[in-house]
Order: C-alpha cells, then structure tokens, then sequence
C-alpha cells in the first residue's frame, strides 16, 4: 500500500494505524506547499484534491479523508480490535469520536494554522477549541483511551490532532486529563515509530 503524507499533519493518524497492525506501507512524502512529492512528481496528478493522507491500496482503491483511511486499515485486521465490530454499540460511539474529532478539534486547526484568517476569526476559533479542550478532559477523566480500555484508530486520529497545540499557542498543561493522555500515547511503541520514521522528534 502507498500512502502519501507529510510529516506531522493528519497524515500521522493512518501512519500510526498500519504501524499498531503491522501492515506494510510504501510511504511518499508530500510538500503541501509545492504540491508534489519527494520523488518530484506532482501531487495533484495523484490526489486531484491535493491534500493529505492520500492511500492508494494493493487493490488499486484509492482513499482520502482521515478517518476512512484509518477505518479501512483496521478493518483489513479486525482481529486487533482498533475498530469494534460492524453492528455494535461500540462501532457507533466510535463513529461518534471520529465525527467529534474531525468536526469540534482538527477543523479549528484549518483558521489557527491558515495566514490569511484574520485575528478576530482565530481568538474566536481559539476560544471554542480552549472550550472544547475542557469538554475532552472531562470525557478523559478515568480512561487510558477515548473508548475505554483498548486503544483504537480514534486515539490515534485524537493524538495527531493535540500534537499541534503548541503550534497555535495552546497550553495542552491546562488540562491534566489531556496531558496524561497525550504523554501515555507518545510513548506506544506504534506512535514513536510512526514519528519516526516521519522524522519527528516529539
């Protein structure tokens, strides 16, 4: 399988996935800036939407947005349990924390991180992130993980996502539940060597 990333972006998330079931992935790196890849290829030939992650199976299905890639990693080895079954109570409350994380956290990113949004736009973007950073620690409070005892895609989709804080100037320290998480999450085996083998250091 191939999957196009950048180091650090959302790209992390299905990088850590395929990591935590030991699926083998021929990784392209992309600059997002100059839309092409480390072999000088241009990333809009291969992802016309030109963002990543961006997986192309070894059946030849190609998928983008973050938590389909991830979905259909886990699915590729249901016996590890990083998605619950299809059906289940479980599936649909991981669904949820997909959503959740997609919607409420990596969308904010998008204003926090893009040059052009005004000040009012991102201390508005900022002040609903912070509010909502506070709801996630609450929902932390007594579990290791989102959906309990088990790591799932969801944790790592969530820890792609709080890895940017410090980028925009955000004190993850203010939420002890999301700082313990986020600590117990760095040091998975899966994690570290996703980052670095992205080249990323903390």
């Amino acid at each position: 399988m191939k999957l196009y990333y950048s180091p650090g972006a959302c790209s992390l998330c299905p990088h850590i996935v395929a990591t935590e079931l030991g699926l083998d992935l021929e990784l392209h790196k992309t600059d997002l800036a100059t839309k092409t890849t480390a072999a000088g290829d241009d990333f809009f030939a291969v992802h016309s939407l030109g963002y990543v992650p961006f997986l192309v199976a070894d059946n030849g299905l190609e998928l983008s947005e973050v938590s389909v890639i991830a979905q259909y990693l886990a699915d590729l080895r249901p016996d590890l349990g990083l998605s619950p079954a299809a059906g289940s109570d479980t599936r649909y409350i991981l669904l949820r924390w997909l959503s959740i994380i997609a919607t409420e956290f990596h969308k904010a990113f998008w204003v926090l991180f893009n040059r052009s949004a005004t000040d009012e736009a991102r201390t508005l973007v900022a002040t609903q992130l912070e509010r909502r950073l506070g709801w996630l620690d609450t929902q932390l409070a007594g579990h290791d993980f989102v959906i309990g005892d088990r790591f799932s895609i969801a944790d790592a989709y969530l820890f792609t996502v709080l890895r940017w804080l410090p980028l925009v100037k955000i004190d993850r320290s203010r939420w002890p539940q999301l700082e313990r998480y986020h600590d117990l999450l760095r040091v998975r085996p899966s994690v570290a060597a996703a980052m670095a083998r992205e080249g990323i250091k903390r």
